[in-house]
């Protein structure tokens, strides 16, 4: 891999960088009040906030296991630290206690960490400490989906195909039909029928996410191929021909240390990911759609290790998905 020694040592610098932090930690009572982030989250420290560690985590062990030759002992040494018993039995029970926190996003990327770990063969201690995370997240998403009426469409955290595309490659991985079957069946229910998408509104002004691009990654993973192209050519007529061309753009990006803002450098790399998954469905266009996904990531490339410290906690791993893609 071209950029694995510099994502991973920028993992680890930012991983390593303890505030600032934003907790979210809604405090019970007044003696509820202790958010020193390494006793709050004794794993899921670091790298600003709690979802932003996670997959950052997930970044090292990804990393370890695409191009160990070239990471060094830095990324196995950080995780040493964080995903032990210990660590993770408090993270889960914080779960467990507060069942709406880092929901859906969190989830998705803490589950895709715990799903990495097995992976890599050497690292089966972290395997067997992440196992009740994950068992946790796959209760909570059980017990969510029938209760979420609507999908959240907007191009930020909520965003819930994104979530649920994480969820449903992470549980596949660890064995779990049946929350894959209860997200795919959701999936169907919310976004089966959705027709002639309109595009022009892409992107709001901090989003990191496009609405559509994240629910066509979505319901590739749910249909099978020849369904998912022709619900993809109804969904986004047009798409790498007239119409929707400004999602084969790069995005006006901002490196200036405003956190809002720095999202749309992310929206250029899950833009780019998205693009080189779904394209295969659109052989006619496939290139042109690829093309755009590459225009993208050289763009912001340059952000994800030598940005401010707002961009550079969590680019990475938005960096592995387009690159892996």
């Amino acid at each position: 891999m071209k950029y694995a020694a510099a994502w991973a040592d920028i993992a680890c610098k930012v991983l390593e960088t303890t505030y600032p932090y934003g907790a979210s930690h809604a405090s019970h009572d007044a003696n509820d009040v202790d958010v020193t982030p390494d006793r709050l989250h004794p794993t899921f420290h670091g790298s600003y906030d709690w979802h932003s560690s996670a997959h950052m985590q997930w970044s090292l062990v990804r990393l370890l296991t695409l191009a160990p030759d070239q990471v060094g002992p830095r990324p196995a040494e950080v995780l040493d630290g964080r995903l032990t018993p210990e660590a993770i039995a408090t993270e889960a029970a914080y779960l467990r206690e507060r069942p709406s926190y880092e929901r859906p996003y969190g989830w998705a990327w803490a589950a895709m960490l715990v799903a990495a770990a097995p992976k890599l063969p050497e690292a089966k201690n972290w395997a067997d400490a992440l196992q009740p995370l994950g068992d946790v997240i796959a209760d909570l998403v059980l017990e969510w989906l029938p209760r979420q009426a609507y999908p959240v469409r907007h191009g930020v955290h909520l965003n819930s195909a994104f979530a649920l595309a994480l969820l449903s490659e992470a549980y596949d991985d660890l064995g779990r039909p049946d929350v894959v079957d209860a997200i795919k069946r959701r999936a169907i229910e919310w976004y089966g029928d959705d027709t002639g998408y309109d595009t022009r509104f892409e992107p709001s002004g901090t989003d990191f996410l496009s609405p559509a691009l994240s629910e066509a990654e979505l319901m590739r993973r749910v249909l099978p191929a020849d369904e998912f192209a022709t619900w993809l050519t109804a969904f986004l007529p047009g798409l790498g021909t007239d119409n929707h061309q400004h999602l084969l753009e790069v995005p006006i990006t901002d490196d200036s240390g405003d956190g809002q803002l720095a999202h749309l450098s992310g929206l250029a790399l899950s833009r780019a990911w998205q693009l080189r998954t779904i394209a295969p469905a659109l052989p006619d266009v496939a290139e042109t759609l690829k093309a755009g996904a590459d225009r993208q990531v050289d763009a912001v490339l340059p952000t994800v290790t030598d940005g401010d410290f707002m961009s550079t906690h969590w680019l990475v791993s938005f960096a592995l998905l387009a690159d892996q893609a």
